[in-house]
């Protein structure tokens, strides 16, 4: 691996050198490939696809988001969406700073996969990382895949690694609508650049004039991810892991002449920043994704009042705030309109990373131009005074109540989950969830065992089995300073109460509890969680990508008898054994947890 990486860094050092002088402004394919993202020539989204729609004008027929349950009840419409990602190699410079990363077509951030609500996705994934090979697998967040949990992504779980130079079909439904992405879940892969966003368009009560599509928000490293994971897991490493930028759909300037003395990687100054166009008087709908490493993001449009409609797949009662706070993999759909100052105005987007998230560079801009400003100009206009809290948490659930009411159920069963930090025998700091540091075997995903009969699992997979309950409470206590995304697969679960120290038993709004698949544990504090369970294998972690790779992750069994009933498609075995082929005469460099 580590001649191939020479080479690699010698034909970087020959092709791309050329681009860049000490004033050079680098074009969209030097900087994100063919990725459209973050430029005007980013088309806004329709309404919904317009294909085979039902009757009444819309797709999903007379369903709404406040009148149908959402997990019981979806269109069928019969209509198949079907996309091609092809993963590979390649050299871009989002911030100016060249980097080797994995591109999805081509581009990064990877293409919008886009549906209405009920259709059927298909996605044909190649595998064409070379020089180094590496597997993959991709992930379709927040996807509930109750009907088909094999195809949730998430190797050593739910199946195996794809294997270089080969190719796997996901095939699932749009069961729920709203904004999402995809990224791999092999290591730490997608913060390399392996991810894209998700639309499924659906019913909204609040009414909006154009959608103007993802806003994907990220912290950035200029290291290859797999020397940070390296880094981390070496003997006396740290787990603390530095981003060196903050992006706006990809995209912000960087200050080269902050580069570490020595390293001589091309490094532009002026590699541009995401824009955006506002109709005077209009009403947007901005679709926020935090697709970062690690960073707890705080949007905001300055002078502009955000209507926050949607938390992750889930349509919430409207309500108006100046900021917007999302860990990672949280997503929020807010409403802003475009009544403030002339149509020649133009302001700064921004998104800053809190003082809990580990950042060389925190602070993301993009340039908002109404419709009568010259797009070249540089907005002048003032942040809003909001002091970054430095609780590292979500709104209040008090102020995010669902949409469509759903009463909470009486628990069957009950855990406390603990999060711990600690050092092996090795001196190599890990994380516990549970009391135990999770590592996956990729040739042996969980589902394959359990649909087998074999429930006997070796206890670093850290699977826990809930039997034959069907609502599930689970208690998670933070024992460390550091706030953690809890991220629950194949769910929205339930959120009953979060805070500083120890839960009192305290349940914030019964009668309707915020519901979302991703939420922020404070550090030294408590998250209490509760979901209705679906058969599957589910995966529970950490959204920090280097704290999912130290271990902080378990695999939960719902309903095993059905599990092992379940009829998994051949395709799902064809892949193991190609994995296991090519794994037995390559060398997989597996350090971390592997998912």
């Amino acid at each position: 691996m580590g001649l191939l990486r020479g080479l690699l860094e010698s034909v970087l050092d020959n092709a791309l050198a050329v681009l860049y002088t000490a004033t050079a402004t680098l074009t969209q394919s030097n900087t994100n490939g063919l990725s459209l993202l973050g430029t005007l020539l980013a088309p806004a989204l329709p309404f919904f696809l317009t294909n085979n729609p039902m009757p009444d004008g819309y797709p999903w027929g007379k369903l709404t988001d406040w009148g149908n349950n959402p997990y019981l009840e979806y269109p069928k419409t019969g209509v198949i969406r079907h996309y091609e990602l092809t993963v590979s190699r390649g050299f871009v410079a989002p911030d100016g700073y060249v980097r080797d990363v994995l591109l999805v077509n081509g581009a990064f951030p990877g293409p919008l996969i886009e549906a209405n609500w009920g259709d059927t996705i298909v996605v044909d994934v190649h595998n064409n990382i070379t020089g180094p090979e590496d597997g993959t697998a991709i992930h379709w967040h927040g996807f509930l895949q109750h009907e088909t949990p094999w195809e949730d992504g998430a190797p050593g779980i739910s199946q195996c690694p794809i294997p270089p130079r080969k190719s796997y079909r996901y095939e699932f439904i749009a069961s729920l609508y709203g904004t999402s992405w995809y990224h791999s879940h092999y290591s730490a892969q997608y913060t390399g650049g392996v991810l894209g966003p998700i639309v499924v368009h659906g019913p909204s009560q609040e009414k909006y004039d154009i959608d103007l599509g993802p806003i994907m928000l990220s912290d950035w490293y200029h290291k290859e991810y797999f020397d940070i994971v390296k880094e981390m897991l070496a003997p006396n490493g740290s787990p603390r892991v530095l981003s060196d930028n903050n992006m706006i759909n990809g995209k912000m300037h960087f200050d080269c002449s902050t580069v570490t003395p020595g390293d001589t990687t091309p490094c532009a100054n002026n590699a541009g920043i995401s824009k955006f166009k506002f109709q005077t008087g209009k009403r947007h709908r901005l679709r926020l994704v935090n697709t970062g490493g690690d960073g707890v993001q705080r949007f905001s449009i300055d002078e502009h009042t955000l209507t926050v409609i949607a938390e992750d797949f889930v349509p919430v009662k409207p309500y108006n705030t100046s900021v917007v706070t999302l860990g990672v993999g949280q997503r929020t759909d807010v409403l802003v309109t475009a009544n403030v100052g002339k149509p020649s105005s133009t302001f700064w987007m921004r998104s800053n990373m809190t003082s809990c998230s580990p950042a060389h560079q925190p602070n993301a801009v993009a340039a908002v131009y109404y419709d009568g400003a010259d797009t070249s100009s540089t907005p002048s206009s003032r942040a809003w005074n909001i002091p970054d809290p430095g609780t590292c948490a979500n709104e209040a659930l008090a102020v995010t109540e669902p949409l469509f009411p759903i009463p909470l159920p009486k628990p069957t069963f009950t855990q406390s989950m603990d999060i711990e930090l600690y050092k092996n025998a090795s001196n190599v700091t890990l994380w516990k969830f549970n009391g135990v540091s999770m590592r996956t075997d990729y040739n042996h995903p969980v589902l394959l065992h359990a649909n087998e009969g074999n429930f006997c699992f070796p206890a670093e997979w850290n699977v826990v089995n809930y039997h034959g309950n069907s609502s599930i409470r689970i208690v998670v206590n933070n024992k460390g300073p550091v706030a953690h995304p809890m991220h629950l697969h194949g769910h929205n679960f339930y959120i009953l109460h979060e805070g500083p120290g120890t839960w009192d038993g305290t349940i914030v709004r019964p009668s309707n509890p915020h519901r979302r698949d991703v939420h922020l544990v404070r550090g030294n504090g408590h998250l209490v969680i509760q979901f209705d369970g679906a058969p599957g294998i589910w995966a529970f972690h950490c959204h920090i990508a280097w704290h999912a790779s130290g271990g902080f992750l378990a695999s939960l069994i719902v309903e095993p008898d059905k599990v092992q009933r379940m009829d998994i498609p051949r395709d799902v075995q064809q892949n193991c054994r190609a994995w296991e082929l090519w794994s037995k005469h390559n060398v997989v460099d597996q350090i971390d947890s592997g998912t």
